[in-house]
């Protein structure tokens, strides 16, 4: 499936404090010029893609992504992905429970995503997208503990983290590829589409 991107004007659920999420972005020297004077997150978006500037573009999307929207687009893309991950059911299961959370969005969905990602080692695509929905909550602390909220852009980081690690699994020379489509996933995602991708085939 061939997701066109939408045009940068056009409304998304893209959040445009771009003050609030530049600092997360890890821009070099570059990056900062490449979005001088962009004044929305599609914007932005679309200059650092022109630039090339791929994985600051996809850091972007994770972070100005509305969370639910955003632990979505990284199961998308770890879907895209999956034929080449290590232990495809394991992480499968992690991915649904990622998915469970975007559909219900209640507390008992997202801990059991990160419990399962934690048991995981954290080392797949599926296992960040789950802490993305788990850090999409309002507390890291236990159900019974006073509530420790997380730092708003924690889920944005896991989300990124998500992202890069589908975009380099298997045979890194697809990465850049993969990155081009992974963007044009958030895009829809951010205009009210599902972002879907087919999957790679093993």
């Amino acid at each position: 499936m061939a997701i066109q991107p939408a045009a940068a004007a056009a409304p998304t659920k893209f959040s445009d404090d771009l003050a609030a999420f530049l600092p997360h972005l890890s821009l070099d020297e570059r990056g900062q010029e490449v979005l001088a004077g962009a004044e929305s997150a599609a914007a932005a978006l679309a200059a650092l893609e022109k630039a090339q500037l791929l994985d600051e573009a996809m850091r972007l999307a994770a972070q100005a992504l509305p969370a639910r929207e955003a632990v979505w687009w990284a199961c998308m893309c770890s879907r895209h992905t999956a034929a080449s991950g290590a232990r495809p059911e394991a992480e499968a299961a992690l991915r649904d429970l990622a998915e469970e959370w975007v559909r219900r969005q209640g507390d008992a969905q997202r801990r059991a995503a990160m419990a399962a990602a934690q048991a995981s080692g954290f080392d797949s695509p599926e296992a960040w997208a789950a802490v993305g929905a788990f850090w999409s909550g309002d507390s890291m602390a236990p159900p019974e503990a006073p509530k420790v909220p997380p730092e708003p852009h924690f889920r944005g980081l896991a989300v990124a983290g998500s992202v890069a690690l589908a975009a380099a699994r298997g045979d890194a020379r697809l990465r850049e590829a993969r990155l081009l489509r992974f963007l044009a996933s958030a895009r829809d995602i951010s205009r009210g589409g599902a972002g879907r991708l087919d999957p790679e085939m093993g």
